[in-house]
């Protein structure tokens, strides 16, 4: 319960560093708000007038007060371009965005199992020294850029699935496989080196002794110490899979978080732009403290605190 209440307290400290620095950088930024919402015909008149309207002529430091204060309540401000609450927009992207996001881990996760599984007991050979290579270029790879391939030729060329948007399952299948495959490449070679280590081991010399086969030494034995490291890195990794949906989206004209960030990017719309930061940081918090806790339910041993 100590480990919890200290766990909390310190992903409230990372939360507020976080909102600062995302609003000292939206200000830094060049342009003006007011101006964005009133239009490029607007005289100066009516862009100090929103100006006022929505309190972009206090000082920052103060105007980073009321944020807090109104977050404080759960309010996350409106939109400078629709006017809706922040909390709704978020609320009807976030479930686009959940399940690309859930489809892409689960892609890469089976992309990192199978891998792990099939090159570590071929270490020193030349299929693993070719999926070595493959695994460079592809993980040298943007994002973007795989995003671009994948529509062009499954999209356009051969038409097996949509170029974009959302309607049903097929709009999923490319995006997910984009953002899940490269981060589905790296856990296969993390998963492989761990593997190779653990084999080594002295328990897994007895179970071979013992007449365990070698598919039970690799998923019963080798797999649950091998896994632990990879555990970690999928936790940290949330915050790199959050980066990749917002280009996924942005190629693809998936309708979620992502898409929304970087329209609100654009426009220069403050409130949503730290509602959408908040709203990640809060997702990569939560998710590194589920794998400290998931870390105590595949190995016993470990205490936590």
């Amino acid at each position: 319960m100590r480990y919890l209440i200290g766990r909390l307290l310190w992903a409230l400290v990372i939360l507020v560093g976080t909102t600062a620095i995302t609003f000292a950088i939206v200000f830094l930024v060049p342009g003006d708000p007011a101006r964005v919402v009133a239009g490029p015909r607007a005289d100066a008149a009516t862009i100090a007038s929103i100006r006022r309207e929505l309190a972009l002529d206090l000082p920052v430091h103060v105007q980073y007060g009321h944020y807090l204060a109104r977050l404080a309540h759960g309010d996350l401000g409106r939109s400078y371009a629709t006017r809706q609450p922040v909390g709704e927009i978020l609320a009807r992207r976030l479930p686009a965005t959940a399940l690309l996001a859930a489809a892409g881990l689960g892609i890469a996760v089976v992309l990192g199992l199978a891998g792990g599984l099939v090159t570590a007991p071929l270490a020193g050979t030349w299929v693993d020294r070719g999926a070595l290579v493959l695994s460079l270029a592809f993980l040298s790879a943007p994002v973007f850029w795989l995003g671009m391939l994948a529509l062009y030729y499954v999209g356009y060329r051969w038409r097996l699935l949509p170029l974009g948007g959302a309607g049903d399952i097929r709009h999923l299948v490319l995006p997910a496989l984009v953002l899940g495959s490269g981060t589905g490449v790296y856990y296969a070679r993390l998963l492989h080196t761990n593997l190779v280590s653990v084999l080594d081991a002295d328990y897994i010399r007895a179970a071979r002794a013992r007449g365990a086969g070698r598919g039970r030494v690799l998923a019963v034995h080798a797999l649950r110490n091998a896994s632990l490291p990879l555990l970690t890195v999928i936790g940290l990794d949330f915050a790199a899979l959050l980066n990749g949906v917002v280009l996924t989206e942005t190629v693809f004209h998936w309708p979620g978080l992502g898409r929304l960030a970087f329209d609100a990017v654009l426009s220069l719309d403050v409130p949503v732009i730290m509602g959408t930061v908040l709203l990640s940081a809060v997702l990569v918090v939560a998710s590194n403290l589920a794998v400290d806790l998931l870390y105590r339910v595949v190995d016993p041993r470990i205490r936590l605190g």
